[in-house]
């Protein structure tokens, strides 16, 4: 489908010179003089290999066709990460590159979002929040309540966050998948 690429957002898959691509980040730019144009961060799919490519922004670009479908991851071992989809109890295993960065906040029975191009996963969307618990954190210090101030914890999954001093070690917290940003305490 062709699409303007001014219209090209993070996510999306896109199609160029027969590889597929996966977009990192997309900018539109519109300077006081000369064209705006569009540019377009992305990571090609097959080997990982980052790249930027500018565009006008009524240019047109090839978007990828992909199915987004609900998957449940299953487990993770040598060959890269297996989800299930829960309808037709299809397994598929994604390839470590496809997830990157977000893996260390993959839970076993977690629902995600795959996008499946021909049969391969070429993108994942993980949820937006995940509960994960606070294994160490340094201690409260007297009157640092007075300001809005955070302190370093190490989560569960081994990620860094900053997080209200009320927060002790042992404690369950939301995190956001996209930066690790400490949401709340968790409910259960």
């Amino acid at each position: 489908m062709r699409v303007i690429a001014s219209s090209v957002r993070k996510g999306n898959i896109l199609e160029i010179d027969g590889k597929l691509y996966a977009v990192i980040s997309a900018e539109s730019f519109f300077p006081g003089k000369g064209t705006p144009t569009t540019q377009i961060d992305m990571r090609r799919i097959s080997d990982g290999v980052k790249t930027t490519q500018r565009y006008k922004t009524t240019e047109q670009v090839e978007r990828a066709h992909v199915e987004d479908r609900p998957y449940t991851f299953l487990y993770e071992d040598g060959d890269g990460f297996h989800f299930m989809n829960k309808e037709t109890y299809d397994q598929i295993a994604v390839s470590k590159d496809v997830i990157g960065d977000q893996s260390v906040y993959l839970q076993p029975e977690m629902e995600c979002m795959l996008s499946v191009f021909e049969g391969n996963a070429v993108a994942i969307d993980l949820p937006q929040r995940v509960t994960l618990e606070v294994v160490e954190t340094q201690a409260v210090v007297k009157g640092q309540t007075a300001s809005s101030s955070y302190k370093p914890a190490i989560l569960s999954n081994g990620v860094k966050t900053l997080v209200p001093p009320h927060i002790e070690a042992g404690t369950r917290i939301v995190v956001m998948t996209a930066d690790g940003a400490y949401c709340e305490r968790a409910k259960d």
